[in-house]
């Protein structure tokens, strides 16, 4: 069960160390044709979603190798998951249906991650 949650765990933090250091640190122009959502959400906003993915990144990894606080990874992939759910929701919002479906890929992950979590 260790080394399945390290596999997911892993995924999910590389991905969101990606996409969230590049919502906090990139421009509105940068990010609009790969998100076309920053069009529509204040970059304040976009910018602290980012930070948020940064942490849950960290949340997944963190408490785990270094064995303190191990349940906080499990609230790391739940509040990870909460977020995607979110994020579906905008994308249904502005009838972004196809790209729903990484949303989905990326709940599916969280959820294996947060049952995979209460091992520790």
């Amino acid at each position: 069960m260790e080394i399945a949650y390290w596999i997911v765990a892993g995924l999910l933090a590389a991905f969101y160390l990606y996409a969230g250091g590049k919502k906090a640190a990139q421009s509105r122009e940068r990010l609009a044709p790969m998100m076309g959502w920053v069009d529509t959400v204040p970059m304040w906003l976009v910018r602290v979603i980012g930070v948020v993915e940064i942490l849950g990144a960290a949340g997944l990894v963190l408490p785990p190798l270094t064995g303190i606080a191990p349940a906080l990874a499990m609230v790391a992939a739940l509040g990870l998951l909460v977020l995607q759910v979110l994020a579906t929701a905008l994308h249904l919002s502005r009838n972004e249906v196809r790209e729903t479906g990484l949303n989905a890929a990326l709940i599916a992950l969280a959820a294996v991650a947060a049952w995979l979590a209460t091992t520790w």
